[in-house]
């Protein structure tokens, strides 16, 4: 009896259950897959033309996608040779969220259609089998064995725990061309994803589009995956930057039409602005809610001086010209407007730049010749605003390059995105440099910065100068891709942005003081209300609600410098690898 107790002791248990159920898993993601080659319903009606049997389209891509990537995930965990490299965070949790993922984007396609199609008769036996086959799936990978969590947590910080990004486990060193082959990799799928999600024709297609994002990148994030890529951007920052750029360059080559590449070129307007704001908001730590008139001081300022026949001034001068006095004219008013206002502090500095960025609407919607001088033509606005032209180059007309014809959008995306080139420029060096540590610590702690001898309100008036001489920069290009440049469009708050309370929201969003967190911030404020216009009326709403889920659960913003996690977060949550300081420092 003894012996047979000190066997059954010592015989190590063998995990048969969690195998069998990963290869359940598997075995329900495959089914997934093979789903999005039937048809989903036999009407065309429904967007992306889900009525082909051997060939998705439309949101039948979205489920394909999540459940190749679910077993991805699930054979990385099984510790398939080279997968394995995928999940350093652990086997199942990643496996659970891209589950969900592919489960929302199937059973909201599925909705969709019983709801626009009129019933549950329009489903053919594919949509079926996809609702099945992911409801399945996702049941299995929650049976799988849950890693450990902390005890004596609140329900809260559960939820956010399931979220949370492990430690990633060390792994083996790759060699530096399969590290820089990676990066160049993860982008281009970035730009992929990008490309789709700008290219989708209803909202429905959008919709799914997003759920399988969401979910998606907290399942790479849960697999310690997006860890492990952010440790080798900050090893090789200027192989990263280099295919940030590529990335972005290549995008118009990437469309058919012109449609789309006016929305990127909207997006890098937008998240240029951002990013200027970034200097005064992210590193300075003041609160200037009256930014997007540094913009409009800019636009005007090129509209005025660009030759429009509804110019006052019969004046045409060239770009390169236009782009310094824009960008000349709002530094004089950011520091007309800083030097008396800049020795206020907090709320008081909030209003008083909210109350400067309605001034300076309501003076160019009175500049009409009735109310005051006729200078900017009231709330008509400057018109007629010509295409740029430079070196014999029309940014108007069609042009054919590396084989491919770029349209009006297109060029000056191109110079958009120089344009965003020089600004991330800027503030790289700006946020490395002594004045950027000095700006750092004022918003930190003014009083204390005061103490070690830095000169404050001089330092404070750079950035709100060098904040709106960036703004300044871009709207002068805005000038000439809107045609038109009218009162209306520098509102405190405006259905669509860039307006004073989207920008800083991207900025918040996206996260403070660092590079991509305002781009990315921005690309997400344009493009959702752009793609979901049917949502126009409750557009505040949602956007209030998805900034209150944000604060509760990441208040540090999507993109998060070193010096935000730590503030924010206690050292064993900290997102970025150790003694990194975030994707800023990578200048992603």
């Amino acid at each position: 009896m003894t012996t047979q107790t000190t066997t059954e002791t010592q015989a190590p248990a063998t995990p048969k259950a969690p195998k069998a159920l990963s290869y359940a898993t598997l075995g329900g993601a495959v089914l997934s897959f093979a789903s999005t080659f039937l048809a989903w319903t036999w009407t065309a009606e429904f967007p992306g033309n889900l009525t082909v049997d051997g060939y998705p389209g439309g949101l039948q891509l979205l489920t394909l996608t999540g459940a190749l990537l679910t077993a991805v995930l699930v054979l990385g965990g099984l510790g398939i040779p080279g997968l394995r490299w995928a999940t350093p965070g652990g086997k199942y949790a990643s496996v659970r969220l891209m589950a969900l993922a592919t489960f929302a984007t199937t059973w909201f396609t599925v909705i969709a259609i019983a709801v626009e199609l009129g019933g549950l008769v329009n489903l053919e036996p594919g949509a079926w089998l996809a609702a099945v086959a992911t409801a399945l799936t996702v049941a299995l990978s929650f049976a799988l064995p849950r890693e450990a969590e902390p005890t004596g947590t609140s329900g809260w910080a559960t939820f956010a725990a399931f979220f949370k990004a492990p430690a990633p486990a060390a792994a083996k060193e790759l060699p530096g061309w399969a590290e820089i082959l990676l990066i160049a990799v993860a982008f281009g799928i970035g730009l992929l994803a990008f490309t789709y999600g700008i290219g989708t024709e209803g909202a429905e297609d959008f919709l799914g589009f997003l759920l399988l994002i969401g979910f998606g990148v907290a399942a790479l994030n849960k697999s310690g995956l997006s860890r492990r890529l952010t440790g080798l951007t900050v090893k090789h920052k200027n192989v990263t930057v280099t295919a940030a750029f590529v990335s972005a360059f290549a995008f118009p080559f990437t469309q058919t039409s012109d449609a789309y590449t006016s929305v990127g070129t909207n997006i890098l307007i937008f998240a240029t602005v951002a990013l200027g704001l970034n200097i005064v908001v992210g590193l300075a730590g003041l609160l200037d809610l009256g930014y997007v008139a540094f913009l409009g001081v800019g636009a005007y300022t090129a509209a005025l001086v660009s030759g429009s026949p509804n110019s006052p001034f019969d004046v045409h001068v060239p770009f390169w010209a236009a782009v310094l006095l824009g960008a000349l004219a709002s530094l004089i008013f950011g520091v007309i407007i800083g030097a008396p206002t800049l020795r206020l502090h907090g709320d008081y500095l909030a209003i008083v730049t909210l109350g400067f960025g309605e001034i300076f609407r309501i003076g160019m919607q009175n500049l009409d010749g009735t109310s005051g001088p006729d200078i900017t033509n009231g709330p008509n606005g400057i018109p007629n605003i010509p295409d740029l032209e430079m070196f014999g180059f029309n940014f108007g007309e069609s042009h054919t390059v590396l084989g491919v014809e770029l349209g009006r959008f297109s060029n000056y995306y191109l110079l958009m995105l120089l344009v965003t080139i020089v600004v991330v420029l800027v503030f790289r060096r700006s946020d490395q440099s002594r004045i950027g540590r000095a700006w750092v610590a004022i918003r930190e702690d003014e009083t204390a910065a005061r103490a070690m001898g830095i000169n404050a309100f001089r330092l404070k008036l750079l950035a709100f100068a060098l904040g709106a001489t960036l703004a300044g920069l871009a709207g002068t290009v805005q000038a000439h891709v809107t045609y038109t440049v009218t009162p209306a469009q520098y509102k405190f708050v405006e259905s669509m942005p860039p307006n004073s309370a989207f920008l800083l929201a991207a900025v918040i969003l996206g996260g403070m003081g660092t590079v991509s967190g305002p781009l990315i911030g921005a690309a997400l404020l344009y493009l959702i209300p752009a793609k979901l216009q049917f949502m126009a009326d409750y557009q505040l709403l949602l956007f209030g609600i998805a900034l209150v889920l944000l604060m509760r659960f990441r208040p540090e913003g999507l993109v998060a410098d070193r010096r935000k996690q730590l503030e924010f977060k206690e050292t064993g949550q900290l997102d970025t690898p150790k003694g990194d300081i975030g994707l800023s420092k990578a200048g992603v």
